[in-house]
């Protein structure tokens, strides 16, 4: 996520770390490579100006405590300018109103609006323990109401049909009397979408926002648009009192410009990021998080709670009594961690969230494929009860056969008894009370910030 703003931001980090006193000189040279940074990034022109004249009337002149480098303080000063660009602090749902609270979801077609229902609507189940009804209002769009279908089945929660052939407001009313009959917590109402910003769109979303008076209207704009989200987004803000923006496809936003000005542009808070496909895969859009994963200084608070999330606590601790006991790590423990860490968000995904990850060689960032990871969990996955209990016995023509039913190669196969073997090794350490040695063995091996 944001790796191009983030590789060229390390740079600039990397040169003002060296600083030995802030002067106009250094400040302007260093204001030079962060505005070419951000445009880069397509950052909006006019958030750039704004940035680096706040960075540049914070920096010039300020005084450097005795247990910070100059350039350390201009780094902060940098990362405070990014979080304020992008709102200070995550902005929660506001659902303090008579049940059903309604949120209206808008944004143009193919922005992952309907995907961002599902999602929205599985967040709020299983981390706010709230009852959820959904329903499509998008009469236009044939699948819509199909896919909205299928996903609130796949995630677990209701769903109000529809008809292409009814009014979206008949919808969105029938749907909300249904949320009250069954005392639901929450009302989620999809909306179509168009190509563009058109003003049959903009009436009709006002129609419905007129009948449902929702008390959050969120703007669902696809990030990868870079500042032409942002100006979308202020669009709908001037035709609907907007209360957020949730940013999806970021996973795949390498440059970062629509994330650095929605907030300025709207004056709305970013609220949520999709970071993948999966209907599991949004988060909570915080500020000061993001200004650090940007400067390549990682979010180990976000990558802790997502741990905590995804963790099969029992299987977890069956895995510790076992190694407390003495007994080896077999291929079956490895394949549950494989798909453990699928069920966080890929392997990828968590590396991203820590520290000096930017500052790794591109082959070695190449190495974090969650495609990797399922090609290992197939080959276990073709493996005989036997052959995970006991991977000694894997010759050969073993091997042969599993490259053949997972549809992989046999240095692949090779490959993964090579990382199982390392894995047994290292637990093996852990389990014998060598945990702090073999961190200390690690130190300088790692990426620039992790420290054991």
């Amino acid at each position: 996520m944001f790796e191009s703003l983030t590789e060229r931001l390390a740079r600039v980090v990397k040169d003002m770390r060296g600083l030995s006193r802030i002067t106009e000189d250094n400040v302007k040279d260093t204001l030079r490579e962060v505005r070419m940074a951000l445009l880069e990034a397509d950052v909006a022109l006019p958030v750039v100006r704004d940035f680096v004249e706040h960075v540049k009337q914070r920096a010039v002149g300020v005084e450097v405590s005795g247990s910070l480098t100059p350039g350390q303080v201009l780094v902060k000063v940098v990362r405070d300018e990014l979080v304020r660009v992008m709102g200070e602090t995550n902005t929660a749902l506001d659902l303090s109103t008579r049940p059903p609270a309604v949120i209206l979801m808008a944004g143009l077609q193919g922005s992952g609006k309907t995907t961002t229902v599902a999602k929205l609507a599985r967040f709020l189940t299983e981390r706010e323990k709230k009852s959820v009804l959904v329903v499509s209002a998008d009469v236009y769009r044939p699948a819509a109401i199909e896919q909205l279908q299928k996903l609130a089945h796949e995630i677990g929660v209701d769903f109000f049909g529809s008809d292409p052939s009814q009014d979206p407001v008949v919808i969105a009313q029938a749907a909300l009397r249904q949320a009250q009959v069954q005392s639901k917590d929450v009302l989620i109402v999809d909306t179509a979408g168009r190509l563009h910003i058109d003003d049959d769109m903009m009436r009709e979303i006002q129609r419905l926002h007129a009948a449902l008076n929702p008390i959050e209207t969120l703007f669902v704009v696809d990030s990868m648009t870079g500042q032409d989200a942002a100006n979308t987004a202020k669009a709908f803000n001037d035709a609907l009192p907007l209360t957020g923006v949730v940013l999806t496809k970021t996973d795949g936003d390498a440059r970062g410009g629509a994330a650095l000005s929605v907030r300025h542009i709207t004056g709305k808070p970013i609220k949520f990021m999709g970071i993948g496909e999966k209907t599991g895969a949004l988060e909570p859009f915080y500020p000061d998080r993001i200004a650090s994963r940007i400067l390549g200084m990682g979010d180990v608070l976000s990558l802790v709670e997502q741990v905590e999330r995804g963790v099969d606590k029992e299987k977890a601790d069956k895995l510790v009594q076992k190694m407390h006991k003495g007994k080896g790590l077999n291929l079956e423990d490895y394949r549950d961690q494989l798909q453990q860490m699928r069920s966080m968000g890929g392997l990828a995904n968590m590396m991203d969230k820590l520290p000096g990850m930017s500052q790794l060689p591109e082959a070695a960032k190449n190495q974090f494929n969650d495609k990797e990871l399922k090609r290992l969990e197939s080959i276990v996955g073709s493996m005989t009860t036997q052959e995970r209990r006991h991977p000694d016995i894997i010759n050969g023509s073993r091997k042969r056969r599993l490259a053949q039913g997972s549809g992989t190669q046999v240095q692949d196969v090779n490959r993964l008894l090579k990382q199982f073997t390392q894995m047994q090794k290292m637990m093996k350490k852990m389990g014998g009370g060598g945990f702090a040695r073999m961190m200390r063995a690690m130190k300088g091996r790692v990426p620039p910030g992790m420290t054991f």
